[in-house]
């Protein structure tokens, strides 16, 4: 099978913008063979993560919520340090949220590549 490859250059541009663009490619919405229920042979390389930009007070305010499903499990992360400690996550994460919540799912995350 042969892979378009796709690069998106993450320098100074917003992760909400590059998640959008990143998710379309990985969809195939862009094609005119598209097909909600097909993989299309489509590979993402997200270059430069770590030179993201994020607007507004987003990096001290926002924060990302992981509970454990015990009582008292829910933990509460601040965006700064998520992005300090694996920029690449982030990246991975928004474009994960923005795929449809389906079996085809986990096979287009499988073909998103993103570096520092």
């Amino acid at each position: 099978m042969l892979f378009k490859d796709e690069t998106i250059d993450a320098t100074n541009q917003v992760l909400g913008r590059i998640a959008t663009r990143a998710a379309v490619l990985l969809r195939g919405k862009n094609l005119p063979s598209f097909s909600p229920s097909t993989v299309p042979s489509v590979r993402v390389t997200v270059i430069n993560a770590s030179k993201l930009r994020f607007t507004g007070k987003k990096l001290d305010q926002k924060q990302h919520y992981h509970f454990s499903g015990y009582p008292g499990g829910l933990r509460a992360t601040k965006l700064r340090d998520m992005f300090q400690k694996n920029p690449e996550k982030m990246v991975r994460l928004a474009v994960l949220r923005m795929l449809p919540d389906n079996k085809l799912r986990k096979k287009l995350i499988t073909r998103l590549k993103v570096t520092p």
